[in-house]
């Protein structure tokens, strides 16, 4: 059997799978990402990791024929390169990421960003499957997200598509001061409703590191699992601040794109009712009458997203 491999390029692990032309992961493998070796560094540790899972393929009688990655960062899909990076990945701006890769392996290599890919395999084979249109947005440690039409996702003109975390919410404000974006502007989404906004909205409302030391902490301050009290109540007043700025975005987005499904995914998604009852509710009341019945699913696919929506690009 035809195959191709799909990787997931992050700032802290690299995943990679054999996918099947009907989209099943058939093996995978998982390596830390080397974030401060340089992108040529990541390119051989990825190129490795790769032919690893050629041999495996080949040994169970499958041949591969070709690579899609999903990688931090904003991606040309044209040009194959990093236009740009966080910190996260040191040294990866400017990396010539397909072409490394294919004199590395021989193999025909397709990337975009990992959020992108996430996206096309949650349209694929995931919470929007069969739709003709979804909107995926995800909240974690970032707030990003992916536009996908007729099974192309929405790149835009520079590559810069589905920074959904970076445009103004009236809710990133403190004393009539916009929050600081780790992008360098202030008062942006990502600012109020990423995981670590909601940890520093914990210590805002007087919660401290003892009680709490990361956002998980503050979801289990929410949830009632530790003595409440102040600290009960200041985590459950920053979940809150953060899933009303989510929902907002998100209704936002939805009153402009008009997707058929929309798609809510990352590690705050999963954090359960707390988070996803405020989030969908602020969502809700956003939206234009026309669109009240607008479907807001969980993403399904989980871990192996990004590595079939990266299949994908090479099977399309």
């Amino acid at each position: 059997m035809t195959c191709v491999i799909g990787v997931d390029l992050g700032g802290t692990k690299t995943a990679a799978g054999v996918v099947s032309s009907s989209g099943e992961v058939l093996m995978s493998d998982t390596i830390p990402t080397l974030n401060r070796a340089g992108g040529q560094a990541i390119l051989d540790a990825t190129a490795a990791l790769i032919s690893g899972l050629v041999a495996r393929a080949a040994d169970a009688g499958h041949t591969v024929s070709g690579v899609g990655i999903g990688s931090a960062g904003v991606i040309d899909a044209s040009a194959g390169t990093v236009v740009s990076a966080t910190d996260a990945i040191r040294g990866w701006a400017g990396t010539a990421l397909v072409s490394g890769l294919h004199s590395r392996l021989g193999l025909p290599v397709r990337a975009v960003n990992d959020v992108h890919a996430h996206a096309l395999g949650e349209a694929w084979l995931g919470a929007a499957a069969e739709s003709s249109s979804s909107l995926l947005v995800a909240f974690g440690t970032g707030v990003g997200g992916s536009f996908v039409l007729d099974g192309a996702a929405l790149l835009g003109h520079r590559y810069v598509g589905g920074h959904v975390g970076h445009f103004a919410s009236p809710l990133a404000v403190v004393d009539g001061v916009p929050l600081p974006c780790v992008c360098g502007s202030a008062g942006h989404v990502e600012a109020v409703a990423s995981g670590p906004a909601i940890h520093e909205s914990f210590l805002r409302f007087e919660g401290s590191v003892a009680e709490a030391t990361d956002t998980r902490g503050v979801f289990k301050l929410a949830q009632g699992t530790h003595d409440g009290g102040a600290a009960g109540t200041a985590a459950r007043l920053a979940v809150e601040l953060g899933a009303r700025a989510a929902g907002q975005a998100v209704g936002g987005l939805i009153n402009i794109l008009d997707p058929e499904t929309v798609v809510i995914s990352g590690g705050l998604a999963d954090a359960g009712e707390p988070w996803w009852k405020p989030m969908e509710a602020a969502l809700r009341q956003e939206l234009l009458a026309p669109l009240s019945a607008v479907p807001v699913v969980r993403a399904t696919l989980g871990n192996s997203a990004a590595i079939v929506g990266a299949a994908k690009l090479v099977l399309s």
